[in-house]
């Protein structure tokens, strides 16, 4: 390649065989959200089981309204990934030392920002979105609670995402296991035993984000140069603030429009009654599972894509494109396969309520068995995103998630008022955007991946 290695002490990325690289690098990522979502899981399981299902849905309503308020800002760490691992790509130590300390810095000011946010929001967003009477209060006050984690909470997201671009991702499965654990231990003892409800589940989750962050936090503090980043020392770069937000800012924005046409379906879901709202909470929980299985291959495709390109291995970049779009597809229908045949089951770990058993079932039916043609614009995204290339995905993601869905929310509740024919949605709008961003994919890549003759 006639450029330095950098020294990364992670997967190697630019040689090997990529079969086995990238489900070495995808692994720990499937463990941890798997891991996380089962943290999740039992935060719903406990307030399903021990308090009752009006907690449960008090927890469930707001998984939108927080994906809105984080979202922008994890897509910001995306960003991240792709500058520092093109920066390894190309052996530039300097250009990897600043975006390490940009991204901390970044880090910092997001958090804040979000906490903010949470707090000042919470009860008017979830009134406008017509969470129930007999929730909305302990919905709001988990939110609060859950506000105050905010700040670990992106510490923990760019940390992790500065270790993914070397080729790192054993360590932040390490630290959300630590913080895992003290989120369960929390939970069983908050609820059951102090009977705090929901309140106990968001000060398990708030403790959890402070140990996983700072885990993080001081092993990038005794990483050798360039990749080591003190907190208190953080000092951000306007060139490297452009250069990430110009990765990052799209894919935030996609993930916050994404989260506002998933708010409006909370808020089409919550016109049905606390039981569905219970029930579509519960379901949801096995889409998160296959979703963190999807999202594994993407941070493994950009950070691939994103050291192959800086270095000039445009024919390894392709590859790494079908490699994620196979690994990808092929575990998350495996999953969801699983889950929906066995529905019963899987839905009793959360309730018993049959009301609420039945709008389970229907969701598992409707949208799980389909959310591996979600892969088709997920991956493909990543890719453009590795070579430079975020604000196409992110414009054809929004048109095809959030004003497609937009115009089903309006169609179903002014036209037919069924649970059903609402979740029909994600498989229409997966579909349209999937073919939308493989035909950008494909163009694009034959330009700027040109092959060699």
């Amino acid at each position: 390649m006639g450029k330095n290695r950098v020294a990364t002490g992670g997967i190697d990325m630019l040689s090997g065989g990529l079969y086995k690289n990238i489900f070495l690098f995808a692994l720990p990522l499937i463990a941890s959200g798997m891991l996380q979502q089962s943290f999740n899981s039992v935060d719903m399981a406990v307030v399903g089981r021990f308090a009752d299902s009006m907690a449960l849905a008090a927890v469930g309503s707001n998984g939108p309204v927080i994906g809105l308020i984080v979202n922008l800002f994890v897509g910001i760490s995306l960003g991240a990934n792709v500058v520092i691992a093109n920066y390894i790509g190309r052996g530039n130590e300097s250009g990897i030392k600043k975006a390490v300390s940009t991204a901390g810095a970044l880090a910092l000011i997001s958090g804040v920002l979000m906490m903010a946010v949470g707090l000042t929001v919470a009860e008017p967003i979830l009134a406008l979105l017509g969470t129930p009477d007999d929730v909305i209060d302990e919905a709001a006050g988990y939110l609060k609670i859950v506000s105050l984690g905010f700040p670990f909470m992106m510490i923990y997201n760019f940390s992790s995402a500065i270790m993914r671009s070397r080729g790192d991702t054993r360590n932040p499965f390490y630290a959300l296991v630590a913080g895992g654990i003290v989120n369960v231990i929390l939970n069983l003892v908050l609820v059951i035993v102090f009977e705090m409800g929901v309140a106990g589940v968001a000060l398990g989750t708030v403790a959890a984000n402070i140990v996983s962050s700072a885990m993080l936090a001081w092993i990038l503090n005794h990483t050798k140069d360039p990749f080591r980043l003190n907190y208190l020392k953080v000092r951000a770069t306007h060139s490297e603030i452009a250069k990430i937000l110009q990765i990052g800012l799209p894919a935030g924005i996609q993930g916050v429009v994404f989260s506002i046409s998933n708010v409006f379906i909370q808020s089409a879901i919550n016109s049905f009654g606390s039981q569905a709202v219970a029930g579509s909470a519960a379901a949801i929980n096995y889409e998160f599972y296959s979703y963190f299985i999807i999202s594994a291959f993407v941070q493994a495709v950009v950070a691939f894509t994103g050291q192959n390109f800086g270095a000039g291995n445009y024919e390894r970049c392709r590859r790494v494109f079908r490699v994620g779009m196979v690994y990808a597809v092929a575990m998350s229908l495996t999953l969801n396969a699983v889950v929906a045949l066995n529905k019963d089951f899987f839905i009793s770990v959360f309730t018993s309520t049959a009301e609420v058993v039945e709008y389970a079932a229907t969701r598992i039916t409707v949208v799980l068995i389909f959310q591996f043609v979600a892969c088709s614009y997920e991956i493909a995204g990543a890719s453009l995103r590795g070579i430079g290339y975020s604000m196409t995905p992110a414009v054809l993601t929004i048109f095809g998630t959030c004003v497609l869905r937009l115009l089903w929310v309006w169609a179903s509740a002014n036209h037919f008022a069924d649970f059903g024919l609402l979740m029909i949605i994600y498989p229409v709008t997966w579909t349209v955007t999937g073919i939308a961003v493989l035909i950008a994919f494909f163009r694009i890549s034959r330009r700027v991946l040109p092959v060699r003759k």
